[in-house]
């Protein structure tokens, strides 16, 4: 046996689909790795080469054969260290989320994830094969075992190949953020590790995708359980860990040490600003637009912006009508000068009133209601769109979870838009977020976070005029949408049993709005989209 074996833990960002690219990128990580850091071994993520999740592009035949083009680069580039790689497998009309050894320019070993999820955004049984064998090869003398993500989830595949003799388990993974994550994943690597006796590695993608963002958190956890290593979350990087049986832990770090993991608020707020950045420069978008009100849901959503992207590549129009409060323009136009953010007023009073002439015999003796409110959201999302015409640059909309929950939005007004930052992070968090942000530095005018929230489409307008209070609103929702709690479940919790009844019939009716709402980053373990699927037809009702 080697003395000591130096595994190159690629951590690296991938975009779906870009299987050129990818390799590039790939083969750039293999050089370093046998170059710079003179590794014996570099380990890439689940599905590497196509990134994760490639969805229905797997259907395609033609992605298979740019798979297989970029297999023989990658092998070409692997002489004079092993490479693990990820990879869809199309095998005799099966396909396979498989990885390979790649050793002397050949792939010497291929295994194929056994466990398949298919809960929650993951549907990877309507794609792949199973695979059944446990697959070990000689690392330099030590017995090491290959898994996929979800193996190592179930005890049995760590077992399996503790008693086939593995001494060492290297888990490649596409393991999505979610809050709560970080710890729930080392819980789990602790525990298999004692279990089993098998010292892991654990090598997970970053980057975002879609609503996904993955946040890395790669690991080595020797057989006792212990974090020996730990990637930063939330960023790139080739990270290098020593591995030895002689040593008193397994594994040694080599120029590197155990990142701290972030705060709760600070993985949110991370995974945010990772999710818009890929977002845009991985779709080919200029820059990122914000109609920014005086609200906190707009004035987070710039803070966002503009750490992810720079202040450079961020436009704020700020379009005030007749119910906007002075304070509202001047909160605007201070966070944009704090930010140095580029801005432009527009008032929208005259396509408003434009619209109102034009409706006016239609609307003859009916009353002024939410009509002519979505009127004006509607304006504002017509110049938000046309800049975003004009200059290629994305309109992020600002509104969060709580008002896409229960409605309080406007199609084609407020939810006019590419990506919704905040779809995913109910209205206390939003605040806990702003003043996090702002301990960082003070971005936010604080006369934002302690006004009350209002839409500002007609006088003195407040959000609890037709909602109940947040503090109320969150909790009903998080019972209702993310533990599918029944509204006598929640009724028993404490809460008023008609406004558990007015909450539930907002979400139901609402089905159609979320549906035409941008994808926005998944912070939660149950999202809009792929994670809560349901009918916008139902008649379906639950009794309390």
């Amino acid at each position: 046996m080697k003395k000591e074996i130096q595994l190159a833990i690629a951590q690296i960002d991938l975009c779906v689909g870009d299987i050129k690219r990818n390799t590039i990128q790939i083969i750039e990580n293999i050089d370093r790795a046998k170059d710079e850091l003179h590794a014996d071994i570099i380990i890439f993520p689940e599905l590497a080469i196509t990134s994760y999740p490639p969805e229905d592009l797997l259907l395609r035949p033609a992605l298979h054969l740019q798979i297989n083009k970029s297999l023989k680069n990658i092998c070409n580039a692997a002489h004079g260290i092993d490479v693990i790689i990820g990879y869809p497998l199309l095998l005799e009309d099966k396909l396979h989320n498989s990885c390979s050894l790649v050793r002397d320019g050949e792939i010497k070993e291929t295994y194929h994830k056994h466990l398949l999820p298919n809960y929650g955004v993951f549907d990877e049984k309507r794609y792949f094969e199973p695979g059944n064998e446990t697959i070990l090869f000689d690392l330099h003398g030590v017995p090491t075992a290959l898994s996929i993500c979800e193996d190592i989830w179930e005890e049995r595949s760590c077992q399996k190949a503790k008693d086939a003799g593995a001494k060492l388990m290297i888990n490649i993974n596409a393991s999505p953020y979610h809050s709560g994550k970080v710890l729930i994943r080392e819980k789990l690597l602790k525990l298999r590790a004692q279990e089993s006796g098998l010292d892991i590695i654990y090598t997970n993608l970053v980057g975002g995708q879609d609503e996904l963002v993955f946040d890395g958190d790669s690991m080595a956890v020797n057989n006792k359980g212990i974090i020996i290593f730990r990637a930063p979350q939330f960023s790139e990087g080739l990270y290098l860990v020593s591995y030895s049986e002689t040593h008193k832990d397994g594994f040694s770090v080599t120029n590197n040490y155990i990142y701290k993991a972030l705060s709760e608020k600070e993985s949110i707020y991370n995974a945010l600003v990772l999710g818009v950045k890929d977002y845009v420069y991985k779709n080919g978008f200029t820059g990122a637009i914000i109609g920014l009100s005086g609200g906190i849901d707009s004035a987070l959503t710039l803070c966002i912006a503009v750490d992810a992207l720079g202040a450079d590549n961020v436009e704020v129009l700020i379009m005030p009508s007749q119910y906007t409060a002075s304070m509202s323009n001047e909160d605007a136009q201070c966070q944009a000068e704090n930010l140095g953010v580029s801005f432009n007023i527009i008032p929208i009073e005259k396509p408003f009133a434009a619209f109102n002439k034009i409706l006016e015999s239609r609307f003859k003796n009916l009353p002024a209601d939410t009509t002519e409110e979505n009127i004006q959201a509607r304006c504002r999302g017509i110049v938000l769109m046309a800049l975003s015409n004009k200059t290629g640059g994305l309109v992020l909309t600002t509104g969060n979870k709580s008002e896409m929950s229960v409605g309080y939005s406007t199609l084609y007004g407020d939810m006019a838009g590419g990506f919704a930052p905040l779809k995913d992070i109910p209205k206390v968090l939003v605040f806990e977020l702003a003043n996090w942000r702002n301990e960082k530095q003070q971005n936010i005018p604080q006369r934002v976070i302690d006004r009350p929230p209002s839409a500002e489409l007609r006088e003195d307008q407040k959000d609890e005029d037709s909602l109940p209070p947040y503090e109320v609103l969150d909790p009903i929702l998080e019972r209702y949408i993310e533990r599918d709690q029944s509204p006598a479940k929640i009724i028993e919790s404490g809460f008023d049993a008609e406004i558990v009844k007015q909450v539930i019939s907002l979400v139901d009716r609402n089905e159609y709005k979320r549906r035409q709402a941008a994808p926005g980053v998944r912070i939660s373990e149950r999202a809009f989209g792929r994670d809560r699927r349901y009918p916008i037809t139902s008649g379906y009702t639950e009794e309390s």
